[in-house]
């Protein structure tokens, strides 16, 4: 338990200290936050496969496969329906949105809420990886959600500040989509550990939460910036980096 309380922190905590970065570096450039954004994509497509689909097909028996095709849509779908009721990062913001006044203050505000809303899944995903027992599995999971948790929380900062908000409401609203995240992992840590039959089921959902992320949002906003060649040589390192570890610390 004390690793999961601890790692959740570390996914969590992940958002706040992008969130310092975006404070030191206020214009990061598309070029750098796409190639860090893309190497977090690579790894939380590794951790999606390795950590949760391939487990929930291991722990599905008889009817795995079915159960794990099942669990994916439904994950996904799930995350679709929270995109249509609250929109994300580049659907929200534009690709090179800049905010100048305080009429645009809600749709940041919005743009934020969305990240935290986000975040729940997230951190269900890595809380259903140390519900499986495999702890190394679950440190791959988490450590791919954590990496992809800074960038976002370097987006939230600029414009926040560029509406007027104050620098302390806006460090404590970028600690809030990070406290969700910690929330999101104890959740799904207790839920399949009361109620381990729906392991398999819920391992499949978690993965395709994952995958949806990476798929819709993720991908999709490397590459609206002129940078796609680094962005996809940036996904495959982070995805044989997470290749790398998991034949290592198996």
């Amino acid at each position: 338990m004390e690793m999961v309380l601890l790692t959740a922190l570390g996914v969590g905590g992940a958002t706040v200290i992008g969130a310092i970065i975006g404070f030191i570096f206020k214009k990061i450039s598309h070029k750098f936050s796409d190639i860090v954004l893309s190497f977090a994509a690579g790894v939380m497509l590794a951790a999606a496969v390795l950590g949760l689909v391939i487990p929930s097909l291991d722990y599905g028996g008889k009817y795995g496969l079915v159960v794990t095709v099942i669990g994916i849509f439904a994950g996904a779908l799930c995350l679709n329906l929270v995109d249509k009721l609250v929109p994300h990062l580049h659907k929200l913001m534009g690709s090179d949105t800049e905010v100048h006044n305080n009429a645009n203050l809600s749709r940041v505000l919005l743009f934020v809420t969305a990240i935290a809303i986000h975040n729940l899944p997230e951190g269900i995903a890595a809380g259903v990886g140390f519900g499986s027992g495999n702890t190394s599995q679950a440190l791959l999971i988490a450590g791919g959600i954590a990496l992809q948790n800074i960038p976002e929380g370097m987006v939230i900062i600029a414009p926040m500040l560029a509406v007027g908000v104050t620098p302390r409401k806006t460090f404590i609203c970028a600690a809030i989509t990070g406290v969700v995240e910690v929330i999101g992992t104890l959740i799904g840590y207790f839920a399949v550990s009361v109620a381990s039959v729906i392991l398999p089921f819920a391992l499949a959902f978690a993965g395709g939460t994952m995958l949806y992320v990476v798929s819709d949002e993720m991908i999709p906003e490397t590459h609206a910036h002129g940078n796609e060649r680094g962005a996809t040589y940036a996904l495959l390192v982070g995805f044989c980096l997470m290749l790398i570890c998991d034949v290592l610390l198996g």
